[in-house]
């Protein structure tokens, strides 16, 4: 590594594959089981093991840079809003996810809701945090 921080090219790839898996089998869910786009397919129980699978990796992933990507984050005082607003994504998808597996029936309606969205809004702040450094190395010219 050259620099604090920055994470070793396997674990790099690790943890924007497992997000993006999980972020992917997600989206495949919502449009098939919640939008009606191609329902037969999408919106089936191997899609939905798919993407419980995929979250396990990436809890994985998300461990794997908790003891020194976040801490030499939080050091630098990089990209902190999205850092900290993944985390904190992150913390509500795994807590909804738990509901809508465990939960009561009575609040499924409510955690489904929270879970895609929260989902959707996830992957937005991934991307932009993950590929900040692409960003930076390839600068417009006007």
């Amino acid at each position: 590594m050259s620099r604090l921080g920055k994470m070793p090219h396997w674990q790099r790839t690790f943890v924007i594959c497992g997000m993006m898996a999980c972020s992917i089998t997600g989206l495949m869910y919502l449009l098939g089981h919640e939008f009606q786009i191609q329902r037969s397919t999408l919106g089936t129980h191997s899609i939905l093991a798919a993407h419980g699978i995929a979250a396990m990796l990436a809890t994985l992933a998300l461990g794997s840079v908790m003891p020194f990507h976040i801490k030499a984050g939080c050091k630098s005082r990089k990209q902190l809003w999205s850092g900290f607003g993944q985390l904190g994504f992150l913390a509500a998808l795994l807590i909804s996810g738990a509901l809508l597996y465990y939960g009561p029936e009575e609040i499924r309606d409510i955690t489904v809701d929270t879970h895609w969205i929260t989902g959707l809004l996830f992957l937005v702040v991934f991307i932009l945090h993950a590929f900040k450094k692409i960003r930076r190395a390839n600068p417009q010219v006007d």
